[in-house]
């Protein structure tokens, strides 16, 4: 039998894009909140959506012959509150900046009006196969720039 199924999507309002995510049981330490890394992970796929969502390829970039991708130069994270099992989170993307071969964003995590976390990521567009920044593609930047 085949089963047919939708994966998480997030929305943009705006130029900023909201994801949603349960918390899992997994997710938590013995105290019953989630555990402080896991936000990095809650970030992490709303970031990957985000791109999704602009209509972006991450694989193809992986698979062409420049084989690029944004990798994480930097991040400051400040816990406001914590998430507990069950809780349905929204993780914001808002691209701040993007020039060169960088980005940086700005990212969110609410439960309800409750501001959980609140992230800024520095964003570098690497050449794995050269191991060095590039120019982030012109195409990308147009997507972007059409928020």
């Amino acid at each position: 039998m085949r089963y047919e199924v939708k994966a998480p999507q997030g929305v943009f309002f705006g130029k900023v894009f909201a994801f949603p995510a349960r918390v899992y049981y997994e997710d938590t330490d013995a105290g019953g909140v989630v555990y402080y890394a896991n936000y990095l992970k809650y970030a992490e796929r709303a970031r990957t959506e985000f791109i999704r969502a602009l209509g972006i390829n991450q694989q193809d970039a992986l698979e062409s012959s420049d084989k690029c991708g944004f990798m994480v130069r930097g991040l400051n994270i400040e816990y406001k509150a914590p998430a507990v099992l069950d809780d349905l989170l929204c993780i914001t993307c808002e691209l701040t900046e993007m020039k060169g071969a960088g980005a940086e964003m700005k990212q969110e995590i609410y439960c309800g009006e409750k501001l959980l976390a609140k992230l800024e990521i520095k964003l570098a567009y690497v050449s794995l196969s050269k191991k060095r920044p590039v120019r982030i593609p012109e195409e990308i930047v147009q997507k972007v720039q059409s928020l």
